[in-house]
């Protein structure tokens, strides 16, 4: 029988949750040196967007480099992040845009790496 990793660890969840808030500042203020950082640097890193499907870190850079730098501003809401063992978590929130009434939805796959936490899979969707 395997046994089950421990759930949030508080010393990884506080680092997950520090790489969770370093990626939303970075993802408002257009950040994309950090933004590329914070992903996993592989062709097997998945991102599937609201409006596009992305394999690997090369597509995700070429999204980065041609989205549109204005109106990133957002508010999050009930966020979670939870950890399992000291090298895997799971991040989850919704999100609201002034003037809209859609509210979006991210989750993040994060993996403790020699280089540290990274993203090696993302999902976004927006919903009425």
């Amino acid at each position: 029988m395997i046994t089950p990793p421990e759930i949030n660890h508080p010393l990884t969840l506080a680092e997950v949750t520090a790489a969770f808030d370093r990626y939303e500042q970075a993802l408002v203020s257009n950040d994309i040196a950090v933004l590329d950082e914070l992903f996993w640097h592989s062709e097997r890193t998945v991102r599937l967007g609201a409006g596009e499907n992305l394999y690997g870190i090369g597509d995700i850079r070429a999204f980065r480099a041609a989205r549109p730098a204005a109106g990133l501003a957002r508010r999050l809401q009930n966020t979670r992040i939870v950890t399992f063992g000291e090298d895997y978590a799971v991040c989850s929130t919704e999100f609201t845009r002034e003037g809209s009434t859609r509210i979006g939805r991210q989750q993040q796959t994060w993996v403790r790496f020699p280089c540290g936490w990274r993203i090696v899979a993302a999902q976004v969707s927006l919903m009425e």
